[in-house]
């Protein structure tokens, strides 16, 4: 019988890789159990925060009546006699004798007493007394138009941007509990890299050191400039001090290159080295296979995470949608993202057993998505043009017309997507 097939005693076959949607639900879970904690923060300075506790309105919104325009605070038919003003920021006597009027300001508190507001432009003022005709229309804002005290505006969760920041603003906060950015760092690994100019002489330019921060910051990472190093030098040892000093400031590292298990590919005997478990270790996707995830637990329960990202580019972006995206939700206590979908408009290869993640442009006035052209795992040109991937899942092939979930690329902080 032939043994060229056969295990030997001391060999630990590998797992299986993970499919692709349950490497996306297993990391996200992971990050929501490690959740960073809430703190209290003024709203000046929680910019790309996350709010840990639902935003509810202090009062009703508006917490009074307020003039919708300028013109006059009336009691009664009219004509009105001019009893006073009414501006901004003061509170007003009521309105008690019939035929009488205040001139308001837009933004004023209504009196008591008040049955219209006219609008100055549509107003006559003779002998003293003001004339008009107001609009059926009320022309003033009724408290808790906007909101009743204590309605719950946005869940935990929710993203902080200028427009929420205003809203917390106007809803009488000073400050929000909130969950901070997790802080990022990048680790370059290959000695072929070069940092500076065009290819040659058989070493490429490194395409992720100058890349991968900017995603990850788009995913709402703090990255400073001093947490992106290399190229690391194609060592243990240098890998090993390398990703020691990252994880020492840093809630996710990730690392480029180094996946497999070739003769310079050091991540996993580091890993092993420092005490790491593996959340994910390869994914059926393609390109970006040799993806992993992995978790270190200290002594007094910190969590930190390191995400390898595949030596391709375009792969390592692979994993950066895949496992990276997830688990920052989940790190930020925001909900798990939910894919949207889009109609093919050209056909797209299946992958056989493999989730396909494929480049694709798309027309959102049509709901439709184009596959783009360049897209080899190495190449970055397809990326560059490119707005997202369609996902292909296993054993199927995309058809035109077919429905079908888009990854989309991230956005800048604060933008939202038309």
């Amino acid at each position: 019988m032939s043994t060229e097939t056969a295990p030997t005693a001391d060999r630990v076959a590998a797992p299986p890789p993970a499919g692709w949607e349950e490497a996306r639900s297993r990391v996200y879970a992971v990050g929501l159990a490690a959740a960073l904690p809430a703190v209290a923060r003024p709203l000046a300075d929680i910019d790309g925060f996350t709010l840990a506790e639902p935003l509810t309105t202090r009062t009703d919104l508006p917490a009074f009546p307020t003039s919708s325009v300028d013109g006059w605070a009336v009691r009664g038919a009219g004509p009105w006699r001019v009893v006073g003003r009414v501006l901004a920021g003061s509170t007003p006597a009521p309105l008690t004798e019939a035929d009488t009027t205040v001139e308001i300001a837009t933004g004023a508190m209504v009196p008591e007493g008040a049955t219209a507001v006219l609008r100055v432009e549509e107003s006559t003022t003779a002998d003293g007394l003001v004339r008009g005709t107001p609009r059926e229309t009320p022309e003033w804002r009724q408290p808790g138009e906007e909101a009743y005290a204590d309605e719950e505006l946005l869940p935990a969760g929710t993203p902080v941007d200028p427009a929420v920041i205003g809203l917390a603003a106007s809803c009488g906060h000073d400050t929000l509990r909130v969950r901070r950015a997790p802080r990022a760092a990048l680790l370059v690994f290959g000695d072929e890299l070069l940092t500076a100019g065009p290819p040659a002489a058989g070493r490429v330019r490194d395409a992720l050191g100058p890349a991968v921060p900017a995603w990850l910051r788009r995913y709402g990472c703090q990255v400073r400039q001093s947490d992106v190093v290399g190229p690391v030098a194609d060592t243990l040892p240098a890998h090993v001090a390398a990703l020691r000093s990252a994880l020492a400031s840093a809630d996710l590292v990730c690392t480029t290159g180094g996946t497999m298990n070739g003769p310079v590919d050091h991540l996993h005997p580091t890993l092993e080295a420092l005490g790491a478990d593996y959340v994910v270790n390869t994914v059926a996707v393609r390109p970006g296979f040799p993806m992993l995830l992995a978790r270190l637990a200290d002594p007094d329960g910190r969590i930190r995470f390191v995400a390898g990202l595949p030596g391709n580019p375009q792969s390592a972006i692979v994993a950066l949608v895949s496992l990276v995206a997830p688990l920052l939700a989940g790190l930020q206590g925001r909900s798990m993202p939910v894919l949207p979908q889009a109609t093919l408009a050209e056909a797209v290869p299946g992958r056989g057993d493999h989730t396909h993640l494929a480049l694709v442009r798309l027309d959102r006035a049509a709901g439709t998505a184009t596959p783009v052209r360049h897209v080899g795992s190495a190449m970055l040109r397809g990326l560059a043009g490119a707005d997202g991937f369609a996902v292909i899942r296993p054993g199927t092939r995309g058809e035109p017309g077919d429905r079908v979930p888009i990854v989309p690329l991230p956005l800048l902080p604060g933008e939202r997507a038309s």
